[in-house]
């Protein structure tokens, strides 16, 4: 008979095929199947899988349903199998709001971001590689695990081709590249060739010890933004490096509206260049902006006239 660990280690390797990474998923579910075999559980109940989500005391709301989330998702999937697992009910710990909005930058605080680089760097290398990265960020929205992952071979600056290999739920895609970033990419590219230590780093973006890691940059960006004098108000999300990619999203959209064209149409394009698996996901990018919102509802009105 198989065990309920055994059932969960099955449900990661489904879901994985279908292209979830799953880090922070395996690591709660697994931390549940511990406290299930803990208490001698056979089953999963929804008071037992409430009691283990509201375990984390000192956690905020929202970390204390992602807990119960990653639970229901397995009972959905155990319940199949076994109707005696109870899947526990959606809402049971209600979270508002429901995501934070992100933070759009402005020329002048990508402007004050770059210089800030300058200001606090003194090493060339170090220099090149935080003022190429964040620009690459907002000239292209990538995510930054994309970024970081980028070997020598995936930038073609002859071409002007950026290759995204096994992104998020494995997907690949291309980015053709505008001159201006071919530009800058090489002249980083020269310079990280000539810097002593890095000619072995397959990684196109390096530091004098190899690859670079997202949480290396993310605690790097705290103090760039801050020297940058970036500041939002205390109940508000500290801006983030992940929030250029919503940046530029938001900036396509806006492109597109201001020059009257069917931004539904182009919408895919969008949802592909992203990376994201279908134009639904694109459309959080809409609710980010107040003038995005206000350009929509504008041209909803013009056509419900056209239509009347």
């Amino acid at each position: 008979m198989t065990t309920l660990r055994g059932r969960a280690a099955e449900y990661l390797a489904l879901r994985r095929a279908l292209g979830f990474k799953l880090v922070d998923t395996e690591r709660l579910l697994m931390q549940f199947i511990t406290h299930l075999e803990q208490m001698g559980a056979a089953r999963i109940t929804t008071d037992v899988a409430v009691a283990w989500a509201r375990q984390s005391v000192r956690a905020k709301p929202f970390y204390l349903r992602r807990r119960l989330g990653v639970v229901r998702q397995f009972a959905r999937h155990l319940h199949t199998l076994d109707p005696a697992t109870e899947v526990p009910p959606a809402g049971l710990l209600r979270c508002f709001p429901n995501r934070m909005p992100p933070h759009l930058y402005s020329l002048e605080e990508i402007d004050a971001l770059l210089h800030a680089v300058g200001v606090l760097f003194h090493q060339p290398l170090r220099v090149a590689t935080y003022h190429t990265l964040i620009g690459l960020l907002v000239v292209t929205g990538m995510r930054i695990g994309e970024v970081v992952g980028l070997d020598r071979d995936h930038v073609d600056l002859d071409g002007g081709v950026l290759t995204i290999i096994e992104s998020k739920f494995g997907k690949s895609r291309q980015l053709l590249l505008h001159p201006s970033t071919v530009t800058a990419l090489r002249e980083y590219a020269d310079l990280r060739d000539r810097t002593p230590g890095t000619a072995n780093t397959a990684a196109f973006f390096v530091s004098t010890r190899g690859r670079l890691l997202v949480n290396t940059i993310d605690y790097t960006f705290a103090f760039i933004r801050e020297a940058a004098g970036i500041r939002v108000p205390p109940d508000v999300r500290q801006p983030r490096v992940h929030d250029f990619r919503h940046t530029f999203a938001v900036a396509s959209l806006l492109d597109w509206y201001r020059a009257g064209v069917d931004v539904q149409a182009r919408l895919p394009v969008l949802s592909t260049w992203l990376g994201h698996i279908n134009p639904a996901s694109t459309y959080w990018y809409v609710q980010a902006a107040p003038e995005l919102l206000a350009l929509a509802a504008a041209r909803l009105e013009r056509a419900a006239g056209v239509w009347s």
